[in-house]
């Protein structure tokens, strides 16, 4: 099975699709649900409400490192990493490195297999130290909706099964060659991880877009997710403006199952290319 990949300098990328998360197009600000609907299906999208979860595979002579694990899961959510991992040839102990972009649980749930088990049992797990702190705070705990009490039990439950293998960075290079860039407003430690070698270079940006084909054209629109939804716009509409004016080659975990496009800029308004192999 071919899955879709990037050579980067010495390091080859491969795009592991995690399936699917259902999420209502009403829990997007600044965007009406039946304009959201319609941009959706003029855009080819034939389930409007489906998010994409994918993880990255990254291997080099010395390492094979997974950035993000999907839901495995979780509500529901995903659960296809661990079959698709097999197929690309990769078993679970060849994961020297799990890299977050943040811990929610379409991100995290496959950390723990269903007997709530490491998935990865020689893995070292590497997050951003606001990302953990947060999660880890009795005061965001008891603030926390139904919904987001979920998140924070999960995300202590994993942590607390890696606690012997946890590393934090601040943003900075994180593994050589992998250097990890704050896009605060998603999450308290949402970053993105820029692949560099032989001036060939990727972004894979985490949850800067749910629904890209909404949020790209539509960068303000945020969703019910975000913990600070204006924030999370404003790096959005940041982010855009860089990748677009550097033709930077993006990844990320909910751009479709195709995992790599390039951002276009035409007078104010951006659309996504697809960057198959």
């Amino acid at each position: 099975m071919n899955f879709p990949g990037q050579q980067i300098g010495d390091f080859s990328v491969t795009a592991i699709s995690d399936g699917f998360l259902s999420a209502p197009l009403d829990v997007l600000s600044n965007i009406d649900p039946a304009e959201a609907a319609r941009l959706q299906h003029e855009a080819g999208v034939s389930a409007p409400s489906a998010i994409h979860i994918n993880c990255y595979l990254i291997r080099s002579q010395s390492r094979t490192v997974l950035i993000d694990t999907g839901a495995g899961g979780f509500k529901q959510w995903g659960g296809k990493l661990q079959d698709n991992l097999r197929r690309a040839g990769v078993r679970p102990s060849d994961i020297d490195t799990v890299l977050l972009t943040h811990a929610h649980p379409d991100h995290i749930g496959g950390l723990l297999n269903s007997a709530g088990e490491l998935s990865f049992p020689d893995a070292e797990l590497v997050l951003h130290e606001q990302e953990l702190s947060f999660w880890q705070n009795d005061i965001h705990l008891h603030r926390a909706n139904e919904r987001a009490r979920g998140n924070f039990l999960l995300a202590r439950q994993v942590f607390e099964q890696y606690r012997d293998r946890i590393r934090t960075f601040a943003c900075e290079e994180v593994l050589p060659g992998i250097s990890a860039q704050a896009l605060p407003g998603h999450t308290a430690g949402h970053c993105g991880f820029r692949v560099q070698s032989n001036d060939q270079e990727l972004l894979i940006w985490g949850d800067i877009v749910h629904f890209p084909h909404l949020q790209i054209s539509r960068p303000e629109v945020s969703i019910a997710f975000d913990l600070d939804p204006h924030l999370a716009a404003a790096t959005r509409m940041r982010l855009l403006d860089i990748v677009s004016a550097d033709q930077l080659l993006i990844a990320g975990m909910h751009l479709g199952e195709e995992g790599f496009v390039r951002i276009i800029r035409a007078g104010n308004h951006y659309r996504l290319v697809s960057k198959q192999r």
